[in-house]
């Protein structure tokens, strides 16, 4: 017979914190654990595993619904890999449009800034500038 562990326990081992792991029992990320007589949640080794895939893939910035249909893969033996690297693509092109916004981002304010000098006077180039673009 496996042996259950506390929620304790489990936020050890997966670097989890015990109000994250109720957190994504309540969403429906992990199912409801079992309880001891006591009603302490007790969790399995597959339970943990999912905890860790969980934590991994907010690492990488999954949004909780695409981390539910990893997992729903994951735990689907008649899955495909090409379902499972559709998911990680969508949000793979997710993070490139993201990082393409933020180097926009990062040159206009970069040019903005170079054309203020910084100094007492009250012409400002940034706040010109922000005019200018609030308008287009």
């Amino acid at each position: 017979m496996e042996k259950l562990i506390t929620i304790g326990e489990a936020a050890q081992r997966t670097g989890l914190s015990a109000k994250m792991i109720r957190h994504y029992e309540a969403s429906g990320l992990l199912k409801c654990s079992k309880r001891s007589e006591a009603g302490y949640r007790l969790y399995d080794s597959q339970q943990l595993q999912l905890l860790g895939v969980i934590k991994q893939a907010r690492k990488l910035g999954f949004p909780i619904a695409q981390i539910q249909s990893l997992l729903d893969l994951l735990q689907n033996p008649d899955r495909t890999s090409r379902e499972v690297k559709s998911i990680a693509q969508h949000h793979l092109n997710e993070i490139e449009h993201k990082i393409n916004e933020l180097q926009q981002m990062r040159e206009t304010l970069k040019q903005l800034s170079d054309n203020c000098s910084g100094d007492e006077n009250a012409n400002c180039p940034i706040l010109d500038g922000l005019c200018q673009n609030s308008l287009k």
